[in-house]
Parts: C-alpha cells; sequence; structure tokens
C-alpha cells in the first residue's frame, strides 16, 4: 500500500464527531465569514501562542501582507526574508509594495543566517522576516539584536511552525507580529484556506483588523482602502476543534522524527544522508521531516517506486524565481539556499504515521543509500 505524505483523512476520521458538530453549529448560525467561531478561535490562539491579540485572515500570504503593512511598511521599503522558504515569504513584502532583500541560509538548521543580515541592511531596510522554516525556530536573539541595533521590525514567519519553540517560548508572539497559515496540511490546518497575525502591539491588531475587511470598522464607514482578507466561519470552527489537539499531535511527530533518526542514523554516519538537526535553541513541531543528500533524485525515485510520496521544499530557491528576475540575482549568490534546493527531500510525516510506516520507509532508503547511487558524500 501507498504511504501517503500526508494522510488528512486519517486526521478526520480520529476527530470526527468534534468537527462535524463544529461544522453544524456554523450552518446552523449561519455565521459564513468572521462571527463567533472565528471570534472564539482568535481568542484561544492568542492564549495558546502567549500573544495579546490575534487577528484571524483569509490566508497565510495575506497574513504576513497585512503585518508588513499594519507594521508601517510600504511602497520605497526594503525587507530581509531569506532565500531559502516558500515563494509566499518575499511574494507578500512584494504584494504589500516593499522590497524583498535575500540573505542566505544557515547551513545546519536551514534558516536565516543571522550572520549575513547586516551585509543587506540599506537606508531603505526597515524590517526582517524571519521564517520558521520546517517546523523549528530561527534563532532570533542575535535578529532581535539586530534590528533593536539598526532601527527595524522584525516580522515572524510562522506558517510552518504552530506551537514550536524558541528557547522555551512559542513562536509567533516574539517579534512585533507573527505570521501563521492554516493551509490544510499544517500542524494546525483548516479545511480551506486560513491564516492569522499574532501581535502584542494593540495598533498593529487594529491595523490588521481594519485591513483585512475593506479598511471598515464599521459597517459602510471606510477609513482606508483595505482588503477582502476574511477569515470564514467554517474555517474557525475547525480550528477551534483542531486547536485543542494540538500539542499531542505535535507530540507524534517529534516521536516520529525520533524513530526516522534511530532508523537512519547507520545512513547518516555513512555520509550517504543528512537527518534535519535540532538546534539548542529550538523544540521542533516537524511541520516536514526533510533530509539531504547529493542523490537527491536517484533516492525520491527509489522512494516512489516502493509507494512510498515524498516532498521537495523547494526546488528552485525565491531569489532565482523568474518572478524576481528584475533583482538581477544569478546561480551562486546565495550558495547554501541553492545547495539545499538541489539536495532537499522530505520524508512523510503526520501524526497519525505508524511505526511499520516509517520502518518501510526507513528500509527503502537503506537499501537505496547503501548502493551506489547514494555513495555521494553530503
Amino acid at each position: 500500500m501507498t504511504i501517503p505524505f500526508v494522510d488528512l483523512q486519517a486526521q478526520y476520521r480520529a476527530i470526527k464527531s468534534e468537527i462535524d458538530e463544529a461544522i453544524q453549529r456554523v450552518l446552523d448560525s449561519s455565521a459564513f465569514i468572521l462571527g463567533r467561531e472565528v471570534e472564539a478561535f482568535e481568542s484561544a490562539f492568542a492564549e495558546y501562542v502567549g500573544a495579546r491579540f490575534c487577528v484571524g485572515v483569509s490566508n497565510g500570504t495575506a497574513a504576513i501582507q497585512l503585518a508588513v503593512t499594519a507594521c508601517g511598511v510600504g511602497p520605497g521599503d526594503e525587507v530581509i526574508v531569506p532565500a531559502n522558504t516558500f515563494f509566499a515569504t518575499a511574494e507578500a513584502v512584494s504584494t504589500a509594495g516593499a522590497r524583498p532583500v535575500f540573505v542566505d541560509c544557515d547551513p545546519a538548521s536551514s534558516n536565516l543566517d543571522a550572520s549575513g543580515i547586516e551585509a543587506a541592511i540599506t537606508e531603505r531596510t526597515r524590517a526582517i522576516i524571519p521564517v520558521h522554516l520546517y517546523g523549528q525556530s530561527a534563532d532570533l536573539d542575535p535578529i532581535f539584536d539586530l534590528a533593536a541595533r539598526r532601527g527595524l521590525v522584525v516580522i515572524e514567519d510562522a506558517a510552518q511552525a504552530h506551537g514550536a519553540r524558541y528557547k522555551g517560548r512559542r513562536v509567533g508572539a516574539l517579534g512585533r507580529a507573527g505570521c501563521f497559515s492554516f493551509y490544510p496540511g499544517k500542524n494546525l490546518g483548516a479545511y480551506g484556506e486560513g491564516g492569522a497575525v499574532v501581535t502584542n502591539d494593540a495598533e498593529v491588531a487594529r491595523r490588521v483588523r481594519l485591513l483585512r475587511d475593506h479598511g471598515s470598522e464599521q459597517k459602510y464607514r471606510h477609513e482606508v482602502i483595505g482588503y477582502n482578507f476574511r477569515l470564514e466561519g467554517l474555517q474557525g470552527a475547525v480550528l477551534g476543534v483542531k486547536l485543542k489537539h494540538l500539542d499531542g499531535w505535535n507530540a507524534l511527530r517529534r516521536a516520529h522524527a525520533s524513530r526516522y533518526a534511530e532508523l537512519l542514523g547507520e545512513v547518516e554516519s555513512g555520509g550517504a544522508l543528512a537527518l534535519p538537526r535540532e538546534m539548542p535553541y529550538a523544540e521542533h513541531v516537524y511541520h516536514l521531516y526533510v533530509v539531504r543528500t547529493d542523490a537527491r533524485d536517484a533516492l525520491q525515485d527509489a522512494l516512489r517506486e516502493a509507494s512510498v510520496q515524498t516532498g521537495i521544499h523547494y526546488p528552485v530557491p525565491v531569489h532565482l524565481q523568474p518572478a524576481y528576475a528584475a533583482h538581477g540575482h544569478q546561480a551562486g549568490d546565495f550558495p547554501e539556499a541553492e545547495r539545499q534546493a538541489l539536495s532537499v527531500l522530505s520524508l512523510p510525516m503526520f501524526p497519525e504515521l505508524t511505526r511499520e510506516q516509517i520502518g518501510r520507509v526507513a528500509e527503502t532508503i537503506k537499501r537505496s543509500a547503501l548502493g551506489s547511487q547514494l555513495s555521494a558524500s553530503v
């Protein structure tokens, strides 16, 4: 049988009665846009991450765009972003009218390399967006220190890091604002699109609420030009149910990661594969379990032949995407991000993954990794 990359049906079956009841509440109330279910989720999620405010929005990309704008960043400004991230991080900066400026990633964590930020700062730089990639926090203290010294705003992209911790504190509420995606496959996923901005700044929260709903705080009175970036009531209801299970699901993800590491340690020690590394400052929640090998395509083919689904996050660094060709970057500008783009492979990872499935994935990798195709060292 195929081992899926993620199994959303398995998760639904486990909480079906709770989900069905929550959806029925929305159907009975007809509160399909915003409403009580969204408000209840906003309150619960703010408490969960340790923020004063949470504002639900239509998706994670909108969350970043609104946070950037609400923090006073716009046309003519520059924002530091990682070269190694999903396209939406930079895209949201662009749609907010600012210019993304790329910085390479750290080889060990795959996150933004704090030591490379200062060289990228110009007189137009207004903000830094560290991404908590794959479910692990970026190293925030050096970024906060630099931002304070240079008068910059820090906006966290926590789209892959629901429940992750940095030095014991949940990510998202540590910068001026934190942005989450609730895309269905996330650790906390909706049944459609969804996102949120969390913050401890009352004015930022007010601006995001204003901007998400056509610039309006009072019906038919519009203070500014805004957007239609509201969170749906059905998604708020689903997220409210799933939030109660998030810590348990994250604990299972961490256990699965430990099992992968146990079974694949021999392959790693032989130099054929690099396993993900949990940094000493972080509590990783493994949205993705990303290995690296110079024989990535051969390994992916071997797993596909064994009916194991995998993913590549991400095959083209953002600075080399056609959409940013006008920035003038070339191959070699951010070598670590480019190296990882050629070597990363995401293995199946979801809470309902079984020990038997992990064992089968590991055995397939061992057979491939011990052969000539994966003999190249990482």
